[in-house]
């Protein structure tokens, strides 16, 4: 089957009974061992194995991968994935969101898409990261069947091969039937999983608090006690020293319920965007978010390239959540910057809207932990980064609200030397 000039199509799918009807006796007998898998309970990772196993030898197949919805489907994230070559890059845990992708028009339509020329396709949209990394993996054809549950989709199935023009209608409607078999399978797993990140989620957190707030806590009333005794006398150096060991816990106590203030109210539903439609960006935003950072600048005698319109540039955003996120991404540059290091923030105004980016020398991160950015309690797990404290809410704060404006935000490194991070809101009166 042609893809057509753009190299993508998405194709209506036979009627499950007719799409079964047509197939081969071996393509019915492995959807009816589906079917027995299925209905014996048996886990997604054994089924999933078992139609990686039998559908290679009938069908174009180099590559098999699960994927599901998240954060109320503006995010797709791998979840199973396998393949007969090595290395296999995008793995479990790789997440992308949804808007703007071509798997946006899958969940629409309810249509299977197929990409039959996927280094046409990338050249066509270079934007997309999922593509390039499967492109590097050696990939050239993908065919994508949204999975179904009770008329809700929860997530895709996804068949690869690397070769071109591999998939046609037939093959389409085996891919199809084979989705219809694993929705239930796959609903179910993902009802699981969720439980069980949510309840370590909440154990992870409740550990976090009392571990990390406790402490600072209790050494602010011992050196309160310690002054209001009169045990130090009068205010001499080692009494201002002690005070400003206070002052910098109590500050960093701050930022913690800041932090989960936010994230509580984002979750909660009680902290909404109120946009507006002609905000000062650079009065409302950028410079009161940088006079917060400033002190923390100097306390690291980091140097600032403030490359910012002077003049106002307007905006449709809160500016109550949009200082919330410039705070986060300065304070971040400045906490994973180098001592004595370098932060650039430069925004700039275009007809496709505002774009800050914020950038710091320092040990960045690998391309393999991106996919853990701008997830709730996530980290990038490298040893320089995990000497420094931190929660794993902020970033995803900034994701969530950066998503109530209609933008997108995004981060680049290069390991070792630098990272930056970047969002982009809509212009004033661009429907989102």
């Amino acid at each position: 089957m042609p893809a057509g000039p753009s190299s993508i199509a998405y194709l209506d799918a036979a009627d499950p009974k007719v799409a079964y009807a047509a197939c081969s006796e071996d393509e019915r007998r492995i959807l009816d061992r589906i079917n027995q898998k299925v209905a014996a309970a048996e886990s997604l990772e054994d089924i999933m194995n078992f139609v990686f196993d039998a559908i290679r030898p009938i069908s174009p197949c180099d590559r098999v991968g699960l994927a599901f919805l998240e954060e109320n489907r503006a995010r797709v994230a791998a979840h199973w994935a396998r393949a007969d070559y090595e290395p296999m890059l995008l793995t479990k845990g790789y997440a992308e969101d949804l808007h703007g992708s071509s798997l946006e028009t899958v969940l629409e339509r309810g249509v299977p898409r197929v990409i039959n020329d996927l280094d046409a396709y990338l050249d066509a949209h270079p934007e997309s990261r999922s593509t390039r990394i499967i492109v590097r993996e050696g990939v050239q054809s993908s065919m994508t069947c949204p999975l179904i549950v009770e008329g809700r989709p929860v997530g895709f199935l996804f068949r690869s091969s690397r070769l071109k023009n591999a998939y046609d209608e037939h093959q389409v409607n085996m891919q199809t039937a084979i989705a219809e078999r694993l929705s239930q399978a796959v609903e179910k797993t993902l009802r699981i999983e969720q439980l069980a990140a949510a309840n370590r989620a909440y154990t992870e957190t409740l550990g976090f608090v009392s571990h990390e707030l406790r402490s600072p806590l209790a050494a602010i009333v011992m050196n309160a006690q310690a002054l209001t005794g009169g045990y130090l006398g009068p205010l001499t150096d080692p009494q201002r020293e002690r005070i400003g060991r206070m002052v910098v816990k109590a500050n960093y106590l701050l930022e913690l319920i800041e932090e989960f203030m936010t994230l509580s109210g984002l979750e909660g539903g009680e902290l909404e965007a109120c946009i507006g439609t002609d905000i000062d960006f650079v009065g409302a935003v950028l410079n009161p978010a940088l006079d917060i950072i400033e002190e923390a600048l100097k306390a690291k005698r980091m140097t600032l390239t403030w490359n910012v319109p002077k003049a106002p540039v307007p905006a449709a955003c809160d500016p109550r959540l949009m200082k919330i996120v410039v705070v986060n991404l300065l304070g971040n540059a400045v906490k994973y910057g180098d001592e004595e290091g370098e932060v650039r923030v430069s925004a700039t105004a275009s007809e496709a809207g505002i774009e800050v980016k914020v950038w710091n020398s320092g040990p960045g991160f690998p391309e393999t932990e991106h996919h853990k950015l701008f997830r709730r309690f996530s980290r990038v797990n490298t040893p320089e980064l995990m000497k420094r404290k931190g929660t794993g809410i902020g970033l995803f704060t900034c994701w969530r609200i950066i998503q109530l404006h209609g933008g997108r935000i995004w981060a680049d490194s290069r390991e070792g030397e630098w990272a930056e991070f970047t969002f982009r809101l809509p212009e004033p009166g661009t429907k989102r």
